[in-house]
């Protein structure tokens, strides 16, 4: 549709699509379109011309990546690893407008050769590891950044549905806000562009005018990127 740029969404093949439909809203509301890419069905999408890419939430990511500790008991998806991996680069090579969700952002952070805490749970003092859609946690600014600036304040309530978190930072990444616990709660790029990962899921809080502002600022990063088909 004319005016409205193509978002691509990543996400796995099976399980509830929950996300994915919250994503599209949230995109939608936001002035764009959302485009579902899973590791199956991405190709068949290869020559639509994406102007943003979101990289959803998830299973955790395979700690072989960042050589981390893997105890068995956490459900990972090599398949989706590897398909979001390139997608990620592809989104880097090209200069696309990237986001990361919870998953997402951690596995940005990997690949640009960062490390994580395998699980916080045993780690936190001042918050509980209650997992929620609803925003009942608090995260706050680390610096005025791209993040302070499009959100317009410094503290703001979050959700909570992880129990890892970015350990090691990626290269060209800075901590862009922390929660009460001092867990990384977002990243952002310190080169000028827009790779932002956020350790919360704003697609869930679309009816909250600060998460809106996220994926308007997508968008609007959006409209202004080359357009950049998956076959480039």
């Amino acid at each position: 549709m004319a005016g409205r740029p193509l978002i691509g969404v990543t996400g796995p093949d099976g399980g509830l699509v929950f996300a994915w439909w919250a994503s599209c809203l949230a995109i939608w509301l936001a002035g764009g379109r959302a485009l579902r890419l899973t590791p199956t069905r991405y190709q068949r999408h290869s020559h639509d011309p994406l102007q943003g890419l979101i990289i959803g939430g998830g299973d955790d990511i395979d700690p072989s990546l960042y050589d981390g500790h893997d105890n068995g008991r956490a459900p990972i998806d090599p398949e989706r690893d590897r398909f979001e991996i390139e997608m990620i680069e592809h989104a880097l090579h090209t200069r696309l407008p990237l986001l990361g969700i919870c998953r997402g952002a951690q596995l940005i952070n990997v690949v640009l050769g960062g490390s994580l805490h395998g699980d916080i749970r045993g780690l936190r003092r001042q918050t509980s590891n209650f997992r929620t859609p609803l925003p009942r946690k608090t995260a706050q600014s680390a610096h005025s950044g791209v993040l302070r600036r499009v959100l317009g304040r410094e503290r703001w309530a979050i959700n909570s549905l992880h129990h890892q978190a970015i350990d090691r930072l990626g290269q060209g990444l800075v901590v862009a806000a922390r929660d009460l616990d001092n867990f990384v709660q977002a990243v952002e790029c310190d080169q000028g562009r827009l790779i932002l990962g956020v350790q919360w899921h704003p697609e869930y809080l679309s009816y909250l005018g600060v998460q809106r502002r996220l994926f308007r600022y997508l968008i609007d990063c959006a409209r202004q990127s080359k357009p950049e088909s998956l076959d480039d």
